[in-house]
């Protein structure tokens, strides 16, 4: 008897979609991979199921560009609340509330906000998927298991402070691959001598690609075929 193919559909490129709030990444690729005709598919950089906003979804031979596609810059859009630390460093964990009196004003945030551009040191969250032992640091940090992640150097090549009414402050970052938004959020709070944690996270370009061109769930859903596919990076 003849061996059934894994994947039914053969196609080649990228679909980049718009995730939105709710979802992981691996849940996007899902609706592709279905939408596609049971394509072979991945994604090129996770969002977490709080963020929305831009997945590169490769499809068949495409896969093959996922770490180069990684690699590439990506601008964010992040309400940070600086009223609290969180254990999970966004809003989905614990508040632990800051007493802060007064408020730093606009000039403070945006002074402290510099001393985070360029190549810095950055510890992971405690509840992300960075490898411990070969477990994920958010499995162990769920068990009540002390997560302590060494320090690693990554890249913000700007950030733009949009918008400030205590205690939140709206940025744009734009930055290299490894960045955690969350870590940003919670040692702006630290440095502010506040709390500080991601209120909301929104991926507005990876590289060339941006959320304006992406498609929407909606979309995908109708249907993906080969033309509507964009070509990999070669090289």
């Amino acid at each position: 008897m003849p061996r059934r193919p894994r994947y039914a559909t053969r196609m080649d490129g990228l679909l980049v979609v718009d995730k939105p709030l709710g979802l992981s990444s691996a849940d996007v690729v899902r609706e592709v991979r279905y939408s596609a005709g049971n394509c072979k598919t991945g994604h090129a950089g996770t969002l977490d199921p709080l963020a929305t906003g831009v997945v590169i979804c490769c499809l068949g031979q495409a896969t093959k560009a996922v770490d180069r596609l990684m690699g590439l810059t990506k601008v964010y859009e992040a309400g940070v609340d600086l009223s609290a630390f969180t254990t999970t460093d966004d809003r989905e964990g614990p508040r632990q509330d800051v007493a802060v009196d007064p408020p730093p004003d606009r000039d403070a945030v945006s002074a402290a906000l510099d001393r985070f551009v360029g190549q810095i040191e950055q510890r992971p969250p405690a509840y992300s998927a960075v490898h411990v032992d070969g477990r994920r640091a958010y499995r162990l940090a769920r068990r009540g298991e002390a997560v302590d992640l060494p320090v690693r150097t990554v890249r913000i090549d700007a950030i733009e402070l949009l918008g400030y009414a205590w205690p939140h402050a709206t940025l744009r970052v734009t930055c290299g691959k490894g960045t955690y938004i969350r870590s940003l959020a919670r040692d702006l709070g630290r440095a502010l001598r506040t709390g500080g944690h991601l209120a909301s996270l929104r991926r507005t370009a990876v590289g060339p690609y941006t959320a304006d061109h992406a498609w929407r769930l909606e979309r995908v859903r109708q249907g993906v075929t080969q033309s509507d596919l964009l070509p990999a990076p070669s090289g």
